[in-house]
């Protein structure tokens, strides 16, 4: 019990120098007034640098080149692309998705493979991985 009391006192005097040590950097660097805090963020605001109310992420700037086609031209593309197929169906994902490589085996393949394989012995037992949560 002696040795948990001893460490306990150890824990107290590291965490007491810690919190002193970053209290002290808090001190150190200079205090803005409220008013110097209030024009920076009303410029950033005007700059459309602020994040918008409810949205965690940092904005992203937007792009500075103007789109070289018109509507209509795109409009026209999309039509086009539409009539030779070209487009994927929505809900079908993205067309540069690769498809799956690999050996192609049947489910009743895969199951007979692995009834064998437990026959004998050659699986990991259930909880057993090395992925397995410990207790």
């Amino acid at each position: 019990m002696q040795m948990k009391n001893a460490l306990t006192i150890v824990a107290a005097v590291a965490a007491a120098m810690f919190a002193q040590v970053s209290f002290a950097a808090d001190a150190a660097s200079a205090p803005v007034a409220r008013a110097d805090v209030k024009a920076e963020t009303k410029a950033a605001e005007k700059a459309g640098k602020l994040t918008p109310a409810g949205e965690g992420t940092t904005p992203t700037e937007k792009a500075t080149g103007k789109s070289t086609k018109t509507r209509a031209e795109r409009k026209a593309e999309t039509k086009e692309a539409a009539k030779e197929g070209k487009l994927t169906p929505a809900g079908e994902g993205s067309p540069a998705a690769a498809p799956a490589s690999g050996p192609k085996v049947d489910r009743m393949e895969r199951k007979a493979a692995t009834k064998a394989a437990v026959k004998a012995g050659q699986t990991t037992p259930a909880g057993e991985g090395s992925d397995a949560p410990k207790k």
